[in-house]
């Protein structure tokens, strides 16, 4: 385990002032562990029309990947697929990223003037062996602050069976480590002894920091496991141009996007 070439001088920055949201114990279990689950944020009916909004554009990603040879990068037909920026496609998912569960996870956890700063479906489908690797959302694109948050929504029950979030509870004090691109994705360690599974009924969310190693297990059910996945960052975040993937070099870019980086709330 080695940190990233970026990873300089940082230091974990707990959260500060009460909670309005957010239970204590969650909030305190973010800055120890990196990480909680809020179960049951959603009702059954806007996981539904989550899902109805996505499965369409879902449908049009499986259809394009199979139609250039099965693979792009880190997604693969039939087996795992990754549809970006869906808030410029959808105003019910544009609506659902300023729902006011993100609002007051954002408002805690970050505090005012926090930003969407990425979304994305990520479908598992049935009878997928391979695992997703161990990973840091940061390893994937180096952004300053390099701490910022995930909400990993469950739009199928995610269980062990079918591909559920891992984490390694402390690591994210860290910072940013190194990553290796491999077939499957960007790795930082490997065989964590400390991992915990954290399964999620539909409508539930695993918040986790930018900064917490985690996977996601092999699907070796009958069915896809269904996962929408919204970041928020601090206003001014930047990041760094991403070699390994791009190719390119620079100067890190301010993420505000007015597309798909807007603020969360009105206090922005």
């Amino acid at each position: 385990m080695q940190k990233h070439p970026r990873n300089q001088h940082f230091e974990w920055q707990r959260r500060t002032g009460p909670c309005t949201f957010l239970s204590d114990e969650a909030a305190a279990s973010y800055d120890r562990d990196g990480y909680f689950l809020l179960e049951d944020a959603f009702t059954p009916a806007e996981v539904d029309e989550v899902i109805q909004a996505i499965d369409p554009i879902e449908a049009r990603v499986e259809k394009a990947l199979r139609d250039q040879g099965g693979e792009y990068r880190i997604a693969r037909a039939d087996s795992i697929t990754f549809s970006i920026h869906l808030v410029k496609l959808s105003e019910a998912l544009k609506a659902f990223s300023r729902h006011p569960v993100f609002q007051g996870i954002c408002r805690d956890i970050i505090g005012p003037g926090a930003r969407l700063y990425w979304d994305q479906a990520v479908y598992k489908k049935p009878g997928t062996p391979e695992e997703f690797p161990w990973h840091q959302d940061n390893g994937y694109g180096f952004v300053e602050p390099q701490q910022y948050l995930t909400c990993w929504v469950a739009l199928t029950d995610a269980t062990i069976a079918n591909g559920c979030p891992w984490v390694v509870p402390g690591l994210h004090k860290a910072g940013t480590l190194k990553h290796e691109l491999g077939r499957l994705g960007y790795e930082c360690i490997s065989n964590p002894e400390n991992a915990v599974a954290v399964p999620a009924r539909a409508g539930s969310v695993v918040v986790f920091s930018s900064l917490t190693p985690h996977r996601t297990g092999p699907n070796l059910t009958d069915q896809t496991r269904r996962a929408y996945i919204l970041q928020y960052a601090p206003d001014g975040a930047r990041k760094w141009p991403d070699l390994d993937l791009d190719g390119e070099s620079g100067e890190p870019a301010l993420q505000c996007d007015p597309d798909r980086q807007y603020y969360v709330d009105a206090a922005g």
